[in-house]
């Protein structure tokens, strides 16, 4: 897979295949292991670290984030943003989009919080260059007080999915790549209660729901550096199914870890190359993916649209049942039959926002945006046509 292993390494990940770490690619990590495994540290070291990192800083920023949004020195910020929310909620589609309301607010950069959102983000990227175990790591969603032990179980076993999906196209001893894939998607499963459906949940739930934009409206600097992290869980996925369809498509890890460091930019979000400006998913961003089994991507998919939605309740200004809400959200993600969508929707829903606003390709090049609205607003056109008279 990597150019560049050598024969010690490779020999290594062979023997790793014959004591049965991933013999006939069934093997899954389990909820308790959400950290990198082996194999990944064998032959992507810097991305097993990331991996660790990105754990320890989700909690940390989910705390951070309800830390300051409440704060009660920010009382006049609460309340100006839920005047926002409200007016918002009570505009009819049509008067957004002529006033650009929606798409304005969820692309200001500057922020609710101001210095307090900077001096997160500062530290919060400094926790994520530091190295973690993996007894850290495995514990991280555990021991935040923004999650409770429910939501940390779900987010923890969604990480050990996606890290033995990375595994799984890694792995030169798998031959049968989709069956071993449908094999941990069926491993995942099994624990119904912390698992999340293989179905689409309705794509309008991530901006239609009470808190919806949340997250992004008020702390837009860390919506998007989150979403890079995101972004980089989804591009690796795609480089290394390329490499496995294709042994001529090489460094495509490194250029999506090059990407990625290009997003994440200064400490206080300055860069050339920006952070996405919506939530990444499989159909945009790892195509391939996609294309190999729908189910995991869709699951990849629901948690990430599940942790946004937590990030969105967190956050909203004034409201008091937020605990009973995040827990209304996590039994309806894990709920396998309820509020799910057309796979045409989703499909729409995911490519609506744009590959360049939801970070741009994993290896391809794609210099400007290939849309002129964001995904909201695109929902709010196409909901309006579909109502119009005929």
């Amino acid at each position: 897979m990597n150019p560049t292993k050598n024969n010690s390494l490779y020999s290594a990940k062979r023997l790793l295949a014959v004591l049965g770490i991933s013999m006939m690619g069934v093997i899954y990590s389990g909820p308790g292991n959400a950290q990198a495994g082996d194999l990944i540290r064998a032959e992507y070291p810097e991305l097993a670290t990331l991996f660790n990192a990105f754990d320890v800083t989700q909690g940390a920023a989910y705390e951070k984030m309800a830390e300051i949004a409440n704060d009660p020195a920010n009382s006049a910020i609460r309340n100006e943003l839920a005047m926002h929310f409200r007016m918002m909620s009570t505009m009819t589609m049509s008067e957004m989009m002529s006033s650009g309301m929606g798409h304005d607010m969820s692309n200001m950069m500057s922020g609710s919080y101001g210095e307090q959102e900077v001096e997160a983000r500062v530290e919060l990227l400094e926790m994520m260059r530091g190295e973690y175990s993996d007894e850290v790591a495995a514990e991280a969603f555990i021991e935040s007080s923004a999650v409770n032990r429910h939501l940390a179980e779900v987010i923890r076993r969604g990480r050990s999915f996606e890290n033995r999906l990375f595994e799984i196209y890694i792995d030169d001893s798998i031959s049968d790549k989709q069956a071993a894939v449908q094999a941990a998607i069926d491993t995942y499963l099994e624990d119904d209660q912390h698992s999340v459906a293989i179905d689409p949940k309705d794509s309008t739930y991530l901006l239609g729901h009470p808190q919806g934009t949340g997250f992004q409206t008020s702390f837009p600097r860390l919506s998007g550096f989150l979403w890079t992290q995101q972004w980089l869980q989804l591009a690796v996925l795609e480089a290394v199914i390329l490499e496995s369809l294709d042994e001529e498509a090489s460094d495509g890890v490194d250029t999506a870890l090059e990407r990625f460091w290009n997003k994440i930019g200064s400490a206080g979000g300055m860069s050339m190359f920006p952070a996405p400006t919506e939530l990444p998913m499989a159909p945009a961003i790892a195509p391939n993916l996609y294309s190999q089994s729908a189910q995991a991507a869709i699951i990849l998919d629901n948690l990430n649209v599940l942790e946004t939605m937590v990030a969105d309740t967190l956050v909203f200004p004034n409201f008091d049942a937020k605990e009973e809400r995040i827990d209304a959200i996590v039994a309806d993600f894990t709920n396998k039959s309820s509020n799910t969508d057309d796979p045409m929707n989703y499909l729409l829903f995911a490519l609506r926002g744009g590959i360049y606003n939801q970070g741009g390709p994993a290896v391809g090049e794609l210099m400007q945006s290939e849309r002129n609205r964001s995904r909201a607003m695109m929902d709010m056109q196409h909901t309006m046509i579909m109502s119009s008279p005929q």
